[in-house]
This record gives C-alpha cells, structure tokens and sequence, in this order.
C-alpha cells in the first residue's frame, strides 16, 4: 500500500524540479538579451544556454538547463575559457569544475511564487507617494541604474537596446519628485516571467520603502502586465528572505562557477 505522505512528497519534488527548469531557462534568455545588446549571439543546445565570447561583466557564459550535464560531452567546450572571468551558472548544482580551474563564486536558490497567489500590498507610510512603472525611453535608464548600483554617467551592463526587446521590462519605483528608489527587470517567457535585479536604493528608506516592499510593488506590478503567469528568479541572504515574505518558495540550488 502507497504511503500518501511519500507520494506528496515525490509530486513536491517533482513540481520543484519543473519550476527549476522553467527558472533556468527564463534566467538564460535574460542572459541572452542582454547578450544581443552587446552585439552577442548565444546558442541554446539541449543542456545549455552559451556564448562563444565573453559575456558582458556580471552575466554567465553559459546556463545549464537540465540536470544531465556533462563538461566532457563540451560545454566548456562552447565558451572561452581561456578569458579571465569566464563564468558558469550550474542551474542544478550538481557540476564539478574544479578540474578545470573554476571555484565557486557563490550558491543562491531557485524561487518560485505560483500565480493563484494575490500580490502583496506595500506597506509605506499613507502620505508616501510611490508609483511603479516600465521604463520606455532610453533617457530614462542612466537613473534606473545608478540606483541599481552602476558607476555615474553609465548603466552598467544595461543597454538601450533592452528596451525594444519584446520580453524585456524594466520596471521602477519613483518618488513624487521623480527619483527612483526601486525596480527590477522582468522577463517574460512562455510560461512565466523571471525576476531580476530586484533592487532597493540606499535613500528610499527615507521615504519609507525597504526591500520587501520593494518586492511587494515589483509583484504588484508584475501581475498587473502579466496576470495568470507565476513567476521565478533567484536569490540568496537578505533578498531571499524578503522574496519568500512576499510568497515565494525555495525550490531548488544553484551554483556559480567562476574561472580567474
């Protein structure tokens, strides 16, 4: 006789293992994007997203897709090892590259927030005025960025050209006065969109924004374009924390490698 509580938790495993899948691959078709803004050109195999030549600072040179990788059947093969900073995004965590002269840059978790779930409500101060948008003009990304994190008078590894792409948004939170204090890039894909680069800048907690509610509008937001789809991404600390307070669920490991 079948134990119901061992078949839950083989269906539970077997849901987090598709929703792994879906994540890996909305995440490399956001590496991809960004890819083509440079004047890349990735390639999606069966395995693996990877791209002949270095990717752009900050983004993978290839992204496993399936858990039945092997390095001797040539992934690395299909990148440029030989570039300092080559990087590999193990969507699995089952690969060892340490032969092949990577160390672990870092380890973060799967996430996934199931559609049927209602999107949190921000909780700011009352006379708080915040509203959230999708970035349309490229005039407006040298702030977006600067608030994310990228050095003065550039937008980091964000091109322009992002903004035409048809699954890209760049979403954000401005004051009345016009700042951004949040945002993030979604990424649609057949059946759910990705978030990344969820972000909190340093003076929105002067107008009583933190990082979950950062997650809360970046959600809201999110199912107001996109209502119906769950959505994925990744995260580690402090904004995985703030992403499961939202709704999400851990659902599975990755590992970056990197090659110095």
């Amino acid at each position: 006789m079948t134990d119901p509580g061992d078949t839950a938790a083989v269906t539970d495993v077997t849901e987090r293992a598709v929703w792994v899948r879906a994540a890996a691959r909305n995440n490399a078709e956001w590496c991809e994007a960004v890819c083509r803004a440079h004047g890349l050109r990735g390639d999606f195999g069966d395995s693996a997203w990877a791209s002949p030549r270095r990717t752009p600072p900050l983004y993978p040179d290839a992204v496993t897709l399936t858990d039945r990788v092997s390095t001797s059947a040539g992934l690395l093969d299909r990148i440029d090892t030989a570039s300092p900073g080559c990087s590999v995004k193990d969507s699995f965590a089952c690969l060892d590259l340490t032969p092949a002269g990577f160390e672990v840059l870092f380890e973060a978790q799967w996430i996934h927030r199931p559609a049927h779930v209602p999107a949190p409500t921000p909780s700011v101060p009352p006379a708080t005025h915040i509203t959230w948008d999708v970035i349309t003009s490229p005039g407006d990304l040298p702030a977006w960025a600067a608030a994310w994190g990228a050095e003065a008078g550039g937008c980091g590894p964000f091109r322009p050209e992002l903004l035409a792409d048809d699954a890209t948004r760049f979403l954000r939170a401005r004051s009345a006065d016009g700042r951004v204090l949040a945002g993030a890039v979604a990424t649609l894909s057949r059946d759910v969109v990705g978030l990344s680069n969820v972000f909190t800048a340093s003076e929105a907690t002067a107008h009583g924004l933190d990082s979950r509610n950062s997650w809360a509008g970046c959600l809201s937001a999110v199912a107001v374009r996109w209502p119906g789809l769950p959505v994925v991404g990744y995260e580690s600390g402090a904004d995985l924390e703030a992403a499961v307070a939202s709704g999400f669920r851990p659902v599975g490991p990755l590992r970056v490698w990197w090659r110095r």
